[in-house]
């Protein structure tokens, strides 16, 4: 079922008897995908396009079926860009298929750039959406000026369709950089690597990337460090960078910025993992804890992110990684696995039992039939 209009969508949802599974561009089928069962396929897609930009008031309201790739073309015509950085999680789950803007709001998909700029949530700015009865609901404003209601914009925001199906998204945007660098430390120890990646951070030199790769493109350890901004600025802090933490190792720079985007594209959308064959997992952490707790996973494959404070880690097909933390506290979630790992391993981090009344409660409140992909997040 694909509505051409919020009007067509509210009144399918309203007259829906049987599961509604809330698609966007199919790109990212992360949560429990095993409770699909009976039920009806509605998809966003007929919802597309950009509804208002207005590059001066850095502002952007777009329709929730709109391609990502749409919004990003739109956006980098005015040399801008969303600050939060979206990963494409095509080659990681080996899917096809456009990205939508509204699954990005959904699933709050945010990259690198989040240590900088927030997470997608933070630059969300106002939506509407249909409830589980069919109701058109809006929250926040259209421009900058008139943001009202963050709480409900922050709520649906990662709640991956299970409150609401998004129909609007309005976003707060940023200009694009005029250059970037990425700062390189050779063979450090992921100790070192999280160290070093603390103490860029705490600079005051503006890192808005800080990644590690324990296995880099040719097999050695590579620290990644990026600098945006102005060209005089951004080697003036690469320099000072180098300064600080040039008696960890080798260090050298990229500063071609196709090259260094590429970089972090990878880096943004887990490429490492693309075409292996383990499970692999998403672990949010204390960024200090983050060395200790990777090496007890025993993972095969690891990758470092904002700063420490997210690993990517693959491990064998049906290892329960939590399970591994011990003494360590951190929030995973099985972004990559077998339908049968899925059935003995809950995708998301299972939260504590306040936590777990709250959200049903919400989901009570706005979806009370439990139409709108049941079971996902369980």
């Amino acid at each position: 079922m694909t509505p051409a209009t919020e009007a067509e969508l509210a009144e399918a949802v309203r007259s829906a008897t049987a599961p509604l599974w809330i698609r966007g561009g199919g790109t990212r089928p992360v949560g429990n995908t095993a409770a699909e069962g009976a039920g009806t396929v509605l998809s966003t897609a007929g919802l597309s396009g950009v509804e208002l930009y207005e590059p001066g008031a850095l502002t952007l309201v777009v329709a929730a079926g709109t391609p990502l790739a749409e919004v990003e073309r739109t956006l980098a015509a005015e040399n801008q860009r969303l600050p939060f950085e979206p990963m494409d999680h095509r080659a990681l789950l080996g899917t096809t298929g456009e990205p939508t803007i509204g699954g990005v709001a959904a699933a709050n998909v945010s990259g690198p750039r989040r240590i900088q700029a927030g997470a997608c949530r933070d630059s969300m700015i106002g939506l509407r959406f249909v409830d589980g009865q069919g109701q058109v609901l809006r929250n926040g404003g259209r421009v900058m000026k008139n943001v009202t209601g963050y709480d409900l914009v922050k709520l649906l925001a990662g709640s991956r369709g299970t409150l609401g199906v998004l129909t609007q998204v309005a976003f707060k945007v940023l200009p694009a950089t005029a250059a970037q660098a990425t700062v390189m430390i050779e063979g450090l120890s992921d100790a070192s690597a999280v160290d070093a990646m603390c103490r860029a951070l705490a600079s005051p030199f503006e890192v808005s990337g800080a990644a590690h790769m324990p296995q880099g493109p040719d097999g050695t350890p590579l620290t990644l460090l990026r600098v945006e901004g102005f060209e005089n600025s951004v080697k003036y802090r690469a320099g000072r960078l180098h300064e600080m933490l040039g008696a960890l190792g080798p260090m050298r720079d990229e500063a071609d910025p196709e090259a260094s985007a590429a970089l972090w594209k990878s880096v943004r959308d887990a490429e490492a993992f693309a075409g292996t064959p383990g499970d692999v997992w998403r672990l949010s952490v204390v960024p200090t804890e983050a060395a200790a707790i990777a090496t007890r996973l025993g993972a095969g494959r690891l990758l470092y992110d904002w700063g420490g404070g997210l690993i990517w880690a693959e491990l064998a097909p049906g290892t329960d990684l939590r399970a591994r933390l011990g003494p360590f506290e951190g929030h995973a979630t099985l972004v990559r696995a077998s339908a049968e790992t899925r059935k003995t391993l809950p995708v998301f981090q299972p939260e504590p039992a306040p936590l777990d009344r709250i959200a049903a409660g919400l989901r009570q409140r706005f979806d009370p039939r439990n139409l709108l992909n049941p079971g996902l997040m369980a």
